[in-house]
């Protein structure tokens, strides 16, 4: 069963992602695939180097992520120029993951941008991890050191609440403590492993 995990920034969805695992999900993780599609030697970080300059690049010859996050932030052209290199690495890579699963396995994309990038039909199943602006906002300044500012801009990048709250098949809130996420993600996978197991119509 093919199962799209995304959620706001610092929703928390990382943390599912991991209870997923111990579950016995096979996880595929696109934050990850997008750091090896550009990778040094790889033809993405070529792409990307070609379409955003050296300017991109840290002394070692690495993606620096940082200054391409100030090119592309508030820049939607830019934004979508880098997608157009990096999405489609991700999906092939990702593909070929899926195909090595164990057949029967429970397959967990965790996808940040599933519903910006418009994937939610190409799932079995869309489990949405979800938190209010407010806390997403401070979870941001809190943990990470963010401005406010900063973070305003992060939400503001993805998908409004209601839209990615409208793909969902499952929605996991967390607003709480770890024992509670924990509780309900327990509750998502065990409906999911049920309906993976239901036979479809003849």
């Amino acid at each position: 069963m093919r199962v799209g995990l995304t959620g706001g920034v610092a929703s928390g969805k990382s943390t599912v992602a991991a209870v997923l695992v111990d579950l016995g999900a096979v996880l595929v993780d696109a934050d990850v695939l997008a750091r090896e599609v550009v990778a040094p030697g790889t033809d993405g970080l070529a792409a990307v180097v070609d379409a955003f300059g050296t300017e991109v690049l840290t002394a070692e010859g690495e993606l620096d992520r940082p200054a391409v996050g100030r090119l592309v932030f508030g820049d939607p052209e830019r934004r979508r120029a880098l997608e157009a290199i990096v999405h489609p690495r991700v999906r092939a890579r990702a593909a070929e993951l899926e195909a090595a699963a164990p057949a029967g396995a429970l397959v967990v994309h965790d996808i940040p941008l599933l519903v910006e990038t418009g994937q939610a039909a190409d799932f079995d199943a869309v489990v949405v991890v979800d938190a209010p602006p407010d806390v997403q906002r401070r979870r941001m300044v809190e943990r990470r050191g963010m401005s406010a500012e900063d973070a305003d801009a992060r939400i503001a990048a993805q998908a409004d609440r209601a839209t990615r709250l409208a793909a969902a098949t499952h929605v996991v809130e967390n607003t709480g403590d770890l024992d509670a996420l924990r509780t309900r993600v327990e509750e998502v996978h065990a409906e999911l492993v049920a309906t993976a197991d239901t036979p479809g119509p003849a």
